[in-house]
């Protein structure tokens, strides 16, 4: 394990896991890396130029995966209300919106491959949480990368938090991937959705083995939840926490913290981070951090994997469908649907015949 300083400063090309594939884990080592930093809010490129000497960082300790937190590129929007009370919406709220819609990305777009590119350049799988932009709705958002350029796919946050319901939209279960990757299977559930139980037992069912948590929860409570979810799935957690500071939001009265009888000072601790790397076992590998910005950074023995799930698999001999059970539904739920004139007329044609069939029976 080890604890270092953070620097200042398409398509699916792998497919969804089999049961009985991904890494051989009798002898296999993974080291991770976990990132716990701070975006520039509003300055998207900047963040990007910071996330590739972070990035650097971690491929200099011989890290194959590193993780970023929850909406690192794009930005939390820690004490924003958006100008908003029950009835009404301020116009400056509307403007912060447009701000925070213009620091957002397009799956695809420019910024995705760039981050393709470092993924490449760097060698390491990536996995980093953005503001996605469709039109002018915004998802939270998690990509993943592998070490040859490519982008992998993503998961949008299925149920945004409290007031995040007003500016970002709902995932579907259409984006729950898990990669099936030399280094194991990879996964990745945002903030809050891993306390939901069925979310979790589609990430086992999956067989997800490096499971990836980034947050910006940072109370002390995270850490018991990363630590049943190590336990439960028999699997190494990931949790990615941003630390920042007043100072990393715009000064007043551009950027303003809701909800405060005063204004923070520059220094003033926003989000105090709490990274943490766990085992299968629960034992915590490296963290939880809460002094400052940080790499943290660990050695993962797949072997643990089995020896866990010799005691409990989830979804395996510790399961009971025919008590319990699951139905997952993975097709993307689209508001408005196209149809052609084609297949209108062969919708119509196999109305005909059913209807022909119904008269004679």
């Amino acid at each position: 394990m080890a604890l270092a300083p953070a620097s200042s400063g398409g398509e699916s090309v792998i497919p969804e896991v089999e049961m009985n594939s991904g890494a051989d884990q009798a002898a296999a080592t993974v080291r991770v890396t976990v990132v716990q930093s701070a975006s520039v809010f509003y300055d998207t490129p900047a963040t990007l130029d910071k996330a590739e000497k972070l990035i650097a960082e971690a491929a200099g300790y011989g890290s194959q995966l590193v993780l970023f937190p929850e909406v690192f590129i794009g930005g939390y929007p820690h004490g924003c209300t958006f100008g908003l009370v029950v009835g009404n919406r301020t116009a400056k709220g509307k403007e912060d919106f447009r701000k925070y819609h213009a620091s957002a990305i397009d799956v695809p777009g420019p910024e995705v491959s760039r981050l393709a590119a470092l993924a490449g350049k760097y060698k390491v799988f990536l996995v980093i949480g953005v503001v996605e932009r469709v039109g002018y709705t915004l998802y939270n958002t998690v990509l993943t990368f592998d070490p040859l350029g490519k982008y992998l796919g993503k998961h949008r946050k299925l149920m945004p938090t409290a007031l995040e319901r007003v500016f970002w939209g709902c995932g579907d279960g259409s984006t729950i991937p898990v990669y099936d990757t030399p280094l194991g299977k990879i996964g990745a559930l945002i903030c809050w959705e891993n306390r939901m139980p069925l979310m979790r037992t589609a990430m086992y069912a999956k067989g997800v083995e490096i499971y990836c948590a980034p947050t910006v929860d940072c109370m002390t409570t995270w850490q018991a939840s990363m630590t049943h979810i190590a336990l439960e799935g028999g699997c190494f957690v990931l949790s990615a926490i941003p630390f920042t500071r007043r100072k990393d939001y715009p000064p007043p009265p551009e950027y303003t913290f809701g909800g405060l009888e005063e204004e923070p000072s520059p220094e003033s601790v926003v989000c105090s981070g709490g990274s943490v790397i766990i085992s299968p076992s629960g034992t915590v590998l490296a963290g939880p951090n809460f002094k400052g910005e940080a790499l943290l950074t660990a050695d993962l023995d797949l072997g643990e994997i089995v020896r866990a799930k010799f005691d409990f698999d989830v979804v395996g001999h510790y399961s009971r469908p025919e008590v319990l059970s699951l139905v997952v539904k993975t097709d993307p739920k689209d508001a408005v649907s196209f149809v052609s004139d084609a297949e209108k007329t062969s919708a119509g044609k196999r109305d005909d015949v059913l209807k022909t069939m119904t008269t004679h029976l």
